[in-house]
């Protein structure tokens, strides 16, 4: 038994010391750079136990930073230079963030082009929902069914916008990617855009990259039992360009299969092959990763960014964090496609987002175009869906040191809620809006 009971945390609070989050570190940290062996880190969880060990005070607790110190060294001293660095960046990214939030104030994103945001900010104010009280406001006035509309043509325009850059250079592309993070819309903006696209004329193929999915095996997984296959090496990125790279060449290939009952792997399944006037359509979190198509020449791709990108000030005069909106929008998607429970989606949102920070936003900029899938609508219609829900998780994690994360979301999302007008009646949502693939009754096939 290792002398270490207790770890101090950043914030001060005192947990259950736990080697397991050790080995899922240094694990995550080799799957970062192609090393798919648990049992090595394992061995390695073992020699950082040992060398805390004989530094270790009976009855003191270490700080979380001398433990990462102390991975660093192990890793290093064994020769895991690719693993320590991965290890390094990663940590030294969480203190930037950490840095960052600290000083955080109400703005829009530096990450989305300012001519994008001042746009939809304009929007937003010249359409009285920038912030929760002018939306409240309209909706007393019994404008509900006008906000539907206004945020639906917004939207169009962004999808026919993108469509017809796209048809300009129908002659050279071959491939179009529409990225973007979890719950941001990317299916249904997908089929709006191909249905136009192939009214010019237009012929496509579809790309499922989840069939590129490693056994779940494979994946990190946390104490909670949780696997986080959210980052772009969950996938086998290099099969993927591969393929993507025969394909653009004319060549047929044999896409793998994963069966997602078994969370296993199937390789060489389906054929697939693409004609000279046809273009790959792939929708995939990881478009905009390097990895994945950096053998196609950038000529033959169109690359799309979608995000809910709402301008709308909530009650503490702060804007409405997207990423919370696309929890919300997980969660209500999971419980209904997917019957996962929307308390695991909060529980599991740290990965989500984590992931974002590291391998989709920071290429954000590559994007040719970028498409707001935000409705300011859809919030009140959120309220009534899951208002108590947070309330119970806010008062289930406030005490709970190990789940600071979901704590602050839930807290931070209940405090939206609790102050925008509710809307019951989701009748009004056009059965073909891309609110439908969260909340059920889409007239889209998925």
């Amino acid at each position: 038994m290792p002398k270490i009971t207790h770890v101090i945390k950043r914030s001060g609070a005192i947990v259950p010391f736990n080697p397991d989050r050790i080995t899922n570190a240094i694990y995550r940290a080799a799957v970062a750079v192609g090393g798919r062996d648990r049992e090595l880190a394992e061995q390695l969880s073992q020699e950082v136990v040992k060398l805390l060990d004989t530094t270790a005070t009976e009855g003191q607790h270490p700080h979380i930073e001398v433990i990462q110190d102390a991975v660093e060294k192990v890793l290093i001293e064994n020769g895991h230079a690719k693993t320590a660095k991965a290890y390094i960046l990663y940590r030294e990214e969480k203190e930037r963030r950490r840095r960052e939030e600290g000083k955080r104030i109400s703005k829009p994103s530096e990450n989305v082009p300012w001519s994008k945001t001042w746009q939809i900010l304009n929007w937003a104010v010249s359409h009285g929902v920038h912030t929760i009280d002018a939306l409240n406001q309209r909706i007393l006035g019994g404008e509900f069914p006008q906000i539907v509309r206004e945020s639906e043509v917004a939207y169009d325009r962004d999808v026919n916008i993108a469509a017809d850059m796209i048809a300009e250079r129908r002659n050279e592309i071959k491939i179009v990617l529409i990225s973007g993070p979890s719950c941001s819309g990317k299916t249904t903006t997908t089929i709006k855009l191909e249905d136009r696209l192939c009214g010019r004329g237009m012929c496509f193929k579809a790309l499922n990259v989840d069939n590129y999915f490693f056994n779940l095996e494979l994946h990190p997984k946390d104490e909670f039992g949780d696997y986080d296959y959210e980052t772009p090496q969950s996938l086998d990125l290099e099969l993927i360009n591969q393929h993507l790279k025969q394909l653009t060449e004319g060549k047929e290939v044999k896409i793998p299969y994963y069966d997602f009952k078994t969370s296993q792997r199937q390789l060489d399944q389906t054929p697939l092959k693409l004609e000279e006037d046809e273009i790959l359509l792939i929708d995939s979190l990881h478009g905009l990763y390097p990895a994945m198509t950096e053998d196609i020449p950038n000529e033959l791709k169109f690359k799309l960014y979608l995000e809910p990108l709402m301008q709308m000030k909530g009650p503490d005069d702060r804007y409405i964090r997207w990423t919370d909106i696309r929890l919300i929008r997980r969660m209500l998607r999971d419980a209904v496609h997917r019957a996962y429970n929307p308390q695991q989606t909060l529980e599991h949102w740290h990965y989500v987002r984590s992931s974002e920070m590291r391998n989709i936003i920071p290429y954000l900029g590559m994007a040719d175009y970028i498409i707001n899938s935000a409705m300011p609508y859809e919030i009140p219609i959120y309220r009534v869906k899951l208002l108590d829900k947070f309330a119970e998780w806010v008062s289930l994690y406030k005490e709970d040191p190990l789940r600071e994360d979901a704590y602050t979301r839930a807290a931070r999302i209940h405090k939206v809620l609790d102050t925008v007008e509710p809307i019951d009646d989701d009748s009004m949502v056009p059965s073909d809006s891309v609110i439908r693939e969260f909340i059920g009754g889409s007239s889209l096939e998925y």
